[in-house]
């Protein structure tokens, strides 16, 4: 019988990156559970962390390079499979040129170290501008909103756990994905705290996840119906005498033409996009803006909808009315370990739209396509047509 061992690794399939303990009996891993230990994640794991010994050993892994042949694919070698790259690719670049090829990146490029650092060397050797990744039917809605309103597509305020008096969170399940954009350890225990000392948790999910049985109220939204809820309690907030921008006053612009532009998203105009009625509406606007302290989060729910974006912007500018942006115990920017916080500096500050698709004239946002164009572009003939598509840990074709 082999040597039993223990390895502790890091878990890389999203960016709450969780600790991992892995058992193994030679070269074959027999068990894989969350590390107890591990001063992040505190033992926590997921149900796609814990199966990563069955995509490891799963009979239709790749284990080398396959180059189809005669309509078959057949494994091959890496020199064969890179001579391959350069008798096919190479001819399109240059019959078309550069702008006839285009890349897809899959999320676990962001999650690992070594597509990190390549992966831009690939981009910059093709010298395409057609950049198509996961990140704009995932969560680039929150990076653009964030650059819209601080300049910086990275400068992401997330809630302060630990000192919150009231937590409203939109289109997050924490206690099952240990967070995301912001996690901390014992993500749960915090949430459970926040009640304890007297706080309030409000989950508004179209689905009763395990957070939403945790919360003390679950709200159940029409999906999709985010922005236009988000921007009935701005509404309230703004026609109630509300609002108080507390220290942040200064650093806010642009806070006069609310108004005007969140009129029509009364409560009630808004009732049928949201199933949410208009007195809970209204009560929980008050609640936000009474309490000491308070934060809303809004994650991958708010974002893979039609008006992410506007629902990512409306999450701050609620926090913002109520004088709860860059406050403890409201939305806070954190510092990270080793880097510098992601705070605007002098400049043309945040830009989308320096390019468009070829087809239907969809801007740029941080130096992407929406992903959503990338079929269209490439069947639709005419000049810069895409005839070359490089993906990298990705599967568009059915993600």
């Amino acid at each position: 019988m082999a040597e039993r061992t223990t390895h502790f690794r890091t878990c890389p399939l999203c960016e709450a990156t969780c600790g991992l303990e892995v058992t193994m009996e030679g070269d074959a891993v027999v068990r894989i559970r969350g590390d107890r230990d591990d001063v992040f994640s505190h033992g926590f794991i997921c149900p796609k962390g814990s199966t990563l010994r069955q995509l490891h050993e799963d009979p239709d892994r790749l284990r080398a390079p396959l180059v189809r042949r005669d309509g078959v694919h057949v494994e091959v070698t890496w020199d064969e499979a890179f001579a391959e790259v350069e008798r096919r690719l190479l001819p399109v670049l240059d019959a078309h040129g550069r702008e006839a090829s285009a890349v897809y990146l899959g999320n676990p490029n962001v999650h690992n170290h070594a597509l990190t650092i390549y992966g831009r060397a690939l981009l910059m050797a093709l010298g395409t501008p057609n950049i198509y990744s996961a990140s704009t039917v995932d969560q680039m809605p929150r990076h653009a909103s964030s650059g819209f309103l601080y300049g910086n597509g990275l400068a992401i305020p997330v809630p302060d756990l630990d000192r919150t008096d009231y937590l409203l969170m939109l289109g997050a399940n924490p206690l099952e994905s240990n967070g995301s954009l912001c996690t901390a350890p014992d993500f749960p225990g915090r949430l459970e705290a926040i009640q304890a000392r007297g706080g309030r948790l409000v989950v508004v999910d179209p689905r009763r996840t395990k957070t939403a049985e945790l919360a003390d109220e679950h709200l159940v939204i029409r999906p999709g119906g985010d922005a236009a809820w988000l921007a009935a309690l701005a509404n309230v907030i703004l026609t109630e005498g509300l609002v108080d921008l507390g220290d942040a006053a200064a650093h806010l612009d642009g806070v006069d033409a609310l108004g005007p532009a969140l009129a029509p998203f009364t409560p009630e105009a808004v009732e049928a996009a949201t199933w949410i009625d208009p007195a809970t509406t209204r009560r929980i606007a008050r609640e936000l803006a009474a309490a000491p302290t308070a934060a809303v989060y809004g994650r991958m729910g708010t974002n893979t909808v039609e008006f992410g974006t506007a629902a990512s912007w409306l999450t701050d500018v609620v926090v913002a009315l109520t004088g709860n942006l860059d406050r403890p115990g409201g939305l806070m920017w954190p510092h990270g370990v080793h880097a510098k916080p992601h705070t605007p500096g002098p400049g043309r500050g945040f830009r989308t739209g320096r390019t468009h698709t070829r087809v239907r004239g969809y801007p740029e946002v941080k130096g992407e396509f929406p992903v959503a164009a990338l079929a269209e572009e490439i069947t639709t003939p005419g000049e810069g047509q895409l005839r070359a598509l490089i993906t990298v840990a990705g599967n568009p074709a059915r993600s």
